[in-house]
């Protein structure tokens, strides 16, 4: 019943018409319902980024090309939150030139980029693409000590940070001497070390490069109280992505895949100059299409961070390991334990994610 039918006007004016009424009933209603929604939305993105795994990489990018294909993966990946990315082994400044460009075309600059040790002022087999980018235009935050970079994020975080280190341990070996308690608020994830396999799956044992690279690093860092897991080259050594695969990421035409494409091409060229300066600019350009329009080179990087994230396609193995002063990583009883990935249960399986992944 409409009860304002038996109002006197000057009551029935306060209430306004029925039909004003219900609107505004109905408005009330909307503006409940949209905060409710609001909040919930709220609540539902913050809850995902809680579960995201707080990561700090640590590259020697600049040297092979993987840690590029690395970088792009980490970024790619809704599982992590990127604290920091250090640059190790080398000209480091000249190399954060690398990381910086590619966060920018990422619309990353909320993430801050760490110089680590400078070791020399060489250059880098990537400098044609970074020859016009200035450090200094980064939009971000440029830590020119990336070792106090490491600890500082590390000891802040309100949870347990990953460090995932894909070339030599110069930083990290420094960042533990300097401030030995971020052993107890992280856990390390590295490419590191020759178990049964060498490279390219060789049955002979190899020093890995980047364990020959800083043995004594790598000794502090294994020898930490922290949890480490390795990916050797007995599975990292033999990734690399072919045919429909490859062709993928080749034609996927977005600005990261873009970039990454851009990189290879620049690493393979000047690798090719390194070697041979006596080519036509004609055949080292043929010799560059020839491999970046067919295949990657091997992808080792790659599977660090795919084992920060899950280890579910490949077979871990917890192993005591000793790392000689010659860079190679013997099975130790006696040696504090690491968590390997020793091999593949799918590999075609993990070249198809990492292909999904880059191109997402």
């Amino acid at each position: 019943m409409d009860r304002t039918r038996f109002l006197p006007n000057a009551q029935l004016s306060r209430f306004g018409s029925p039909t004003k009424s219900r609107g505004i009933v109905a408005l009330g209603i909307l503006a409940m319902f949209l905060a409710t929604l609001s909040c919930a939305v709220s609540k539902s993105t913050s809850a995902a980024q809680s579960r995201k795994i707080p990561v700090i990489f640590d590259t020697d990018i600049g040297g092979d090309i993987d840690d590029t294909w690395a970088l792009i993966m980490l970024l790619q990946s809704p599982e992590f939150d990127i604290k920091l990315v250090t640059t190790a082994v080398g000209d480091t400044p000249e190399k954060a030139k690398i990381v910086a460009k590619i966060l920018e075309i990422a619309g990353r600059t909320d993430i801050p980029v760490g110089i680590g040790i400078r070791q020399n002022k060489g250059g880098h087999r990537q400098r044609d693409w970074v020859k016009d980018y200035k450090l200094s235009s980064y939009p971000g935050t440029v830590y020119q000590d990336g070792v106090q970079a490491i600890i500082d994020t590390i000891m802040k975080s309100p949870k347990p940070m990953t460090l995932i280190a894909v070339g030599p341990l110069p930083n990290i070996g420094a960042a533990l001497t300097r401030e030995p308690r971020i052993a107890k608020k992280a856990r390390f994830v590295g490419m590191h070390g020759s178990i049964r396999k060498g490279y390219g799956g060789s049955s002979k044992v190899s020093a890995e490069y980047n364990v020959r690279a800083d043995a004594k690093a790598v000794q502090r860092v294994f020898a930490a109280p922290w949890d480490v897991t390795i990916t050797p080259l007995d599975t990292c050594g033999i990734v690399y992505l072919k045919g429909r695969k490859y062709q993928k990421v080749l034609k996927n035409d977005s600005p990261l895949t873009n970039a990454l494409i851009e990189n290879y091409r620049a690493w393979y060229k000047q690798g090719i100059l390194n070697s041979q300066k006596n080519l036509s600019d004609a055949e080292v350009n043929k010799r560059v299409n020839q491999k970046c329009n067919s295949s990657s080179t091997t992808l080792f990087d790659t599977v660090g961070i795919y084992l920060a994230m899950t280890t579910k396609l490949v077979k871990m193995e917890k192993l005591g390991i000793t790392v000689t002063d010659d860079g190679y990583t013997r099975i130790d009883n006696k040696a504090k334990v690491i968590n390997c990935a020793t091999e593949w249960k799918d590999l075609s399986a993990f070249e198809d994610f990492l292909a999904d992944r880059l191109t997402k």
